[in-house]
């Protein structure tokens, strides 16, 4: 971790959460920071792999690395960090995630103003712990931006700016991957869900809908992480060779690049669909086992389809039902009629 000292304070640190999705949601926070503080320098303490994600977000000065896992307590390595940060003097710390761990590294670093929502008895970690009301603050965004306002401001639980994303080198990763920018039209697939089976719509449907978008004359590329590839290899063999299989070969950041050149997403709920609705792309989003209400896609040209059955949402990784009818009776027809909304 190499951080400057040139740039002159205020500034607050965030810990960030683990999720892709929450990491995009965070940058409403970012935005409310920035609004009611325009000179404050925000810096962010996220894992390794996110970092192309934050360079991304022009409301961050810096992306401070760490490489926690999920889970991971690793006392000493916090201790560590937080003992590393002292020299830059932040005034505030904002905690995004709810455990007792998260808390530590702020405690450690001396920051005088600590806030976040209580949690896991951090009552002595933070001293602006405040209680989470779900009934007012319904959606995760929201209740990463109220964490940037006091309780006593106006705009307390309602304002809530949207992600924007700005894409790096486009050209650059075109060229690492040997791809053309495509004459005819592009639609993105993101089949995977790192959460669990129970977001992922089926893969069959993926390749009907690639298929028939190839057929009406479009280009269709497989998006996500290696976890996804023998999905994505799946869908490719029943879609033909107009559907390119990318996943497992980008970054994060090449992921954001590479979405901001496409006509049109279709995706479970993940971590690439709120990076789809950050760059502003038409996108169909299917929900099976989480909730629209909860974290929908932050934008206008997304389309959601839910279908709101007695099980749904249950939030499992796994279908308790063994059946999956919360997605597997969206049928592709659906979907498709979704796109030809948004004139897709």
């Amino acid at each position: 971790m190499v951080l400057s000292l040139s740039q002159p304070l205020p500034a607050i640190l965030v810990v960030s959460p683990a999720w892709v999705g929450d990491m995009v949601m965070a940058q409403s926070l970012f935005k409310v920071l920035k609004q009611k503080q325009p000179a404050v320098h925000i810096d962010v303490l996220a894992t390794r792999w996110s970092e192309g994600l934050f360079k991304r977000m022009p409301e961050v000065r810096h992306h401070i690395a760490h490489s926690l896992e999920h889970g991971q307590l690793a006392w000493k390595v916090r201790q560590q960090l937080g003992y590393q940060l002292r020299q830059f003097h932040y005034q505030q710390a904002i905690v995004l995630p709810n455990s007792w761990k998260s808390a530590l590294v702020p405690c450690w670093a001396r920051i005088p103003h600590r806030t976040g929502y209580l949690g896991e008895m951090r009552y002595r970690l933070l001293n602006d712990a405040r209680q989470l009301n779900k009934l007012v603050l319904q959606q995760t965004v929201a209740q990463f931006a109220a964490l940037g306002l006091s309780l006593a401001d106006p705009k307390w639980g309602q304002w809530v700016p949207s992600p924007q994303l700005s894409p790096g080198q486009v050209n650059y990763v075109l060229q690492r991957l040997h791809l053309t920018r495509p004459e005819q039209p592009l639609l993105a697939l993101c089949p995977g869900a790192e959460y669990g089976p129970a977001k992922r719509w089926p893969l069959e449907y993926y390749a009907i809908v690639a298929k028939r978008k190839i057929a009406q004359g479009w280009q269709v590329w497989i998006m996500g992480s290696q976890q996804e590839s023998s999905i994505a290899a799946r869908i490719q063999a029943l879609a033909g060779d107009k559907c390119i299989n990318l996943c497992g070969q980008t970054s994060l950041a090449d992921a954001i690049d590479l979405l901001s050149l496409v006509q049109a997403v279709i995706t479970n709920d993940s971590g690439l669909m709120h990076i789809a609705a950050a760059l502003d792309k038409p996108l169909v989003a299917l929900y099976g086992s989480s909730s629209p209400g909860k974290t929908p896609p932050l934008s206008s040209k997304a389309q959601v389809l839910y279908l709101g059955l007695p099980c749904s949402p249950c939030f499992q990784r796994h279908c308790p039902k063994k059946h999956f009818q919360c997605l597997r009776d969206i049928k592709p027809e659906q979907v498709l009629h979704k796109l030809n909304l948004n004139g897709n």
